[in-house]
């Protein structure tokens, strides 16, 4: 998710929460589930630093309605175990009014049977459509889902003439759901999946599935995936000499996966949402 659209979603998010709480001295406690360390910190870091930066804008123009805000976050580290650790904490032990967070589609199927429970409002930062489909009363998200994700895909892959496409997921909450989309919409799009290749979150080579698809009839091939497994995946094409073109989802839309797969990223095309690029403007 981008900075901007990140802001915008925090400065609403508190305004509209804090619009309910009676004036008080105290501050206003939110809390907040970022994988800032592990595979997803690509992710988790910028949102912790951004919402920091909020907090600190928001507090330096006197609060909300005259009481400042407190941040508490907790690193998940994209551990599905911690961030149901840390949400309660969050909410047992911090006494927060409100989440924001988990980073990742996994983190956060995980803690909303907790947050429900207890009738907390969470906003997750991952993209998967399980998270708000079916409709949660107490969860919400801002990230653009795999459903719109895949479409845009496969209409790109229609206007390529491409029909025969090979797909490698990778084996967590994000990945399942975009294999599960890619799946679903393949007949309306009229797509054969050639080939349906998983891999693990820590697998640290994928030559094998990747062989698999070379020898197939495969005309494209999309890999669902966050950070690192997707950068190892467009290494391994490079590597095999695969020439037909690869294509990723919206997890890898950031800096991190071009310095991860180096000369395997040329070429690769991705839906996203927009991307922040003032330092490469004249």
């Amino acid at each position: 998710m981008s900075k901007s659209i990140f802001r915008i979603v925090l400065v609403s998010f508190f305004c509209l929460l804090l619009g309910s709480i009676a004036f008080a001295a105290e501050p206003v406690k939110i809390g907040a589930l970022f994988s800032v360390s592990g595979p997803a910190s690509f992710l988790g870091e910028p949102e912790r630093n951004t919402a920091e930066m909020m907090v600190a804008q928001i507090n330096k123009a006197g609060g909300i309605k005259g009481r400042k805000l407190e941040l508490v976050v907790y690193d998940t580290q994209g551990d599905a175990t911690k961030a149901v650790q840390g949400v309660n904490k969050l909410i047992k032990d911090d006494k927060v009014v409100a989440i924001i967070g988990p980073s990742t589609t996994g983190d956060s199927m995980a803690v909303i049977p907790v947050v429900e429970k207890a009738e907390i409002p969470m906003i997750s930062c991952a993209a998967g459509i399980k998270i708000t489909d079916p409709v949660k009363k107490w969860v919400f998200k801002t990230a653009q889902n795999d459903v719109l994700a895949v479409t845009k895909i496969y209409r790109y892959l229609q206007k390529q003439k491409i029909a025969k496409v090979a797909i490698l997921t990778v084996s967590d909450g994000f990945g399942s759901s975009g294999r599960e989309q890619l799946k679903l919409q393949s007949k309306e799009f009229g797509m054969q999946i050639i080939s349906d290749e998983t891999y693990g979150p820590k697998d640290d080579d994928m030559t094998v599935q990747l062989t698999k698809i070379r020898d197939s009839e495969a005309q494209a091939i999309i890999c669902w995936g966050t950070n690192p497994g997707p950068a190892k995946v467009a290494r391994n094409v490079k590597q095999l000499g695969i020439k037909i073109p690869l294509y990723m989802s919206h997890g890898v839309s950031s800096k991190k996966f071009i310095e991860l797969a180096g000369e395997g990223a040329e070429g690769i095309i991705l839906p996203s949402g927009k991307v922040i690029v003032a330092d490469q403007l004249p």
